[in-house]
């Protein structure tokens, strides 16, 4: 069962979602999928194509940015950054929602946003992004 952890009104983050998830998330008034994960990550996850394919059926829009677990890129922020600017809102997911969650966290920052008010977003759905704050003061220009 789909569970999205909502960090923002237009932003949420979830764990593996399947093709047939996507009926449920557009009529949870989601427009657009971000697959965070990294298609072979597991043996039974769907691939990111499935995943894409349902989406696109769908009427929403899709991007991957996959994370594997080397770590966050500027370009991935950067690219997540640009998404969140879309006037519909948004489902990320990865593996359990974590690194979706980091990258949000990530992306708001360097869009200018507090990382105080960041971290206590996503711990309000269950994240932990404490361990980001110096990437996100450096991200806002604070660092």
């Amino acid at each position: 069962m789909l569970e999205p952890r909502r960090l923002t009104e237009s932003f949420s983050a979830a764990p593996q979602i399947a093709v047939e998830d996507v009926a449920a998330i557009k009529a949870a008034g989601f427009g657009f999928i971000v697959n965070n994960r990294p298609d072979g990550e597991a043996a039974d996850q769907p691939s990111g194509a499935e995943i894409e394919e349902a989406a696109l059926a769908a009427g929403l829009g899709y991007c991957a940015i996959p994370v594997d677990h080397s770590g966050f890129s500027v370009e991935q922020v950067a690219a997540l950054s640009a998404l969140m600017v879309s006037p519909r809102p948004v489902l990320a997911y990865c593996r359990s929602g974590t690194r979706s969650t980091m990258l949000w966290a990530l992306a708001s920052a360097s869009r200018g946003e507090d990382p105080d008010t960041l971290i206590d977003q996503a711990l309000a759905a269950g994240y932990d992004v404490r361990a980001l704050r110096p990437a996100m003061e450096q991200l806002r220009g604070e660092g």
